[in-house]
Formats: structure tokens, C-alpha cells, sequence
């Protein structure tokens, strides 16, 4: 069914939208065309989710937000995450995602909330998400060590949890299979690590999304071992502010490797950034201009 609706706001629907924010002192972030409760949500002592826990839900009214949705997909279990997609307008552009603690109760969530009649002659679609996971990097020059790669990646945008190269026919340079704690957090790296790699080491990469399949057995590999770390937190982008303090088993801080840019052709002398003393030292890395890459 067709629940679009005009491109003026409704005003009723923001009023509501404000009034409930304001009663239920509930945070909400928008980011990058998105807008995000969670990930998780101040005082969750659930699980980190595993694959299968989010849904995507679709068909939802132009002017509904998440005073009604969230009540309404919290009432089947406890969100970890809830992204409502944006438009500059001020409205959504008709669909979310709901991410849960359990496959189980995102299972649960399908089965009770797809087909729900939210209006008059507008039902929600409610299914699986695809939650893409991997991003294939290409044109790295074929000297890049893989484990440096992983550690710089992680300096970069948070939720990198493996990486691995491959090499071969119709292959320029280097390809890096980059696997991600979560989807958004492969979309987010999406967004900046091509300017990255062009500001920091002069290298002129292309990401694009990689399926989680497991790679052929014919396809030739530079190296079988596949560096991992332990599970991360989504990232956790807030505008203004600093994130709260999450739990130990979500907080991480990147190492960045020396030598990594030398070892990759390194960027032109006017790519190169003064490090302030004890750089090292600091507990947390500094904005992405200033990440210590050029040792």
C-alpha cells in the first residue's frame, strides 16, 4: 500500500514527536541522513548482537516518527538500536531499522509486527535485514601489510573487526576483505575511507560492498590467516557532545601502527602532519586529521 504523504510537515506529528522526547528523556542523534536511539541505549545490560537480530521495516507514513514506532517495536522486546531514515524536509523517508539483543526476538518482531496496520490503509512491512557486513577495498599496492592494515582501519572508523587480503588475475595491486561489527558501521566507513586513504597516503582506493559469502576455494589468497579483535560496540556518533560511558566489553581504543604509510608509498611531503609531544600517550585518538600515520 501506498503510505506516502505530502512533502509538508505535519505539524501535530512534530509537536507530538517533541512533547514525547522531551516526557520520556529519550536521546536521539541524527547522523548522515539517519536519525539513531541506541546502540546501545543508556543502561542496556542485554548482549551485543549477533547476525539476524535486526529487521527493516518498511511502508511507513512520511509523517510518523518515533514517539509511535519505538513504543511500538520495544513492545515485542528490549531495542538495542533503532535508526529512522531522514530527509532534509524533516520527515522520514519510509523506512527504519530495528536491531534487537536475539535473533529470537527479532523473529518475534516479524511475526507480530509485519503486516500491522499503523493508519487506515497503511500497513508495515516487516522482514529480515540484509545487514551487509563486508566491504572489498581495492588498489592498495601489493606491499600492504595485512595486520598494520587491520590496525589502521581501526584508527580510521570504529566496528572493523577482521580483515584479509587477496591477490591474482584481474586483481591491480591488493584487495582487503574488511568485515564490520554491524552494518551501519560498514556504511559509515563506506562514506569516508576512499578521501582518507587519499588524504593520509596519497592512494587512490575503491570500497564497494562485498557479499558474506565465503570466498571461492579457487580464489588465490596472499595470506590464509585472518587477523580478528575481539567484538566492538556500533559506532556511537554524537553530535556536540561525548559519548556516556559504556560497558568494558564495548569500549575500544585503536593502535595505530608505525610505518604503515612508508610502507605503502606514503603521502606527498604536504600531506605530512606534525605530531604533538606524548601523541602517543593519549587514551583515545585525535580527529581524523590528526591521526599519527606518517612515522
Amino acid at each position: 500500500m501506498d503510505c506516502e504523504r505530502s512533502q509538508v510537515l505535519n505539524p501535530v506529528r512534530v509537536q507530538a514527536l517533541e512533547t514525547w522526547v522531551k516526557q520520556t528523556n529519550i536521546q536521539l542523534t541524527q547522523v548522515n541522513g539517519q536519525r539513531r536511539y541506541g546502540g546501545p541505549p543508556e543502561g542496556w545490560d542485554g548482549p551485543m548482537p549477533g547476525d539476524r537480530c535486526e529487521v527493516f521495516i518498511n511502508q511507513i507514513p512520511r509523517d510518523v516518527y518515533e514517539d509511535l514506532l519505538i513504543p511500538l517495536f520495544s513492545s515485542v522486546g528490549p531495542l538495542w538500536e533503532f535508526r529512522l531514515m531522514m530527509n532534509f524536509s524533516g520527515q522520514n523517508r519510509g523506512f527504519a531499522y530495528a536491531k534487537y539483543g536475539s535473533a529470537t526476538v527479532a523473529t518475534e518482531a516479524i511475526r507480530t509486527l509485519n503486516g500491522y496496520m499503523l493508519e487506515p490503509d497503511c500497513c508495515l512491512s516487516v522482514r529480515r535485514s540484509t545487514e551487509k557486513r563486508q566491504l572489498c577495498i581495492g588498489g592498495l599496492p601489493p606491499v600492504t601489510p595485512q595486520e598494520k592494515l587491520l590496525q589502521v582501519l581501526q584508527g580510521m572508523v570504529e566496528g572493523v573487526e577482521r580483515v584479509s587480503l587477496k591477490a591474482g588475475p584481474g586483481i591491480e595491486g591488493v584487495s582487503a576483505i574488511v568485515g564490520f561489527t554491524s552494518h551501519h558501521a560498514a556504511s559509515m566507513a563506506k562514506k569516508v575511507l576512499v578521501e582518507a586513504f587519499k588524504k593520509h597516503f596519497a592512494v587512490s582506493i575503491s570500497i564497494r560492498w562485498q557479499s558474506s559469502g565465503k570466498p571461492s576455494p579457487n580464489e588465490p589468497m596472499v595470506a590464509q590467516k585472518v587477523y580478528s579483535t575481539s567484538p566492538m560496540k556500533p559506532p556511537r556518533l554524537l553530535a556536540r557532545q561525548q559519548p556516556p560511558s559504556l560497558p568494558s566489553q564495548y569500549r575500544y581504543t585503536p593502535s595505530i601502527p608505525p610505518g604503515f604509510c612508508r610502507t605503502v608509498g606514503g603521502p606527498t611531503a604536504q600531506l605530512q602532519i606534525p605530531l604533538p609531544p606524548g601523541f602517543f600517550s593519549l587514551p583515545h585518538p585525535p580527529l581524523l586529521d590528526r591521526l599519527p600515520l606518517y612515522h
